[in-house]
């Protein structure tokens, strides 16, 4: 195992979601998938719907996001000598797929079912909060299906 790792930290509005040292983590930018490493360059990136893999003694960790940002930065420690790469997430919404059980999976299912349906209604006024639900709830559902059948640590 190598000795460098970076300090993962995923932050919603409500909550602290994770905060662990991992070898790497792989997240969803608007620009596409990337990777990153210990001593990655310093970026600030939009995050899109998907899924947040981290690596953690050799296993992933899976986790369900949507929207917001990552922050990517070299904090210099005194107990570190060349310092440690960060990286913050600050999602509008995050869950471990684990916390995504079949009965969540059912509900999102027929939640975005009733929110397609409201949001092709023209009066509805609140558009915005209905898409951004059911993009949710979508999210959901897609990264339950895809870790269903993996491996990775609860």
């Amino acid at each position: 195992m190598s000795t460098k790792q970076l300090k993962l930290k995923i932050v919603t509005p409500e909550k602290l979601v994770l905060e662990e040292l991992v070898e790497s983590v792989t997240l969803p930018t608007l620009e596409g998938e990337i990777t990153i490493l210990p001593e990655h360059v310093p970026i600030i990136a939009g995050l899109k719907s998907g899924d947040i893999v981290a690596l953690a003694n050799g296993e992933h960790v899976p986790y369900a996001v949507v929207g917001g940002f990552v922050e990517v930065k070299k904090e210099d420690l005194p107990a570190q000598a060349g310092g440690i790469t960060t990286v913050a997430i600050l999602a509008d919404f995050a869950e471990h797929i684990t916390d995504i059980t079949d009965e969540a999976i059912e509900k999102a299912k027929a939640r975005s079912l009733e929110l397609q349906k409201l949001a092709e209604n023209k009066e509805v006024v609140d558009y915005e909060h209905f898409a951004s639900e059911l993009e949710r709830s979508l999210t959901r559902v897609k990264i339950a299906d895809k870790w269903k059948t993996r491996r990775y640590r609860k």
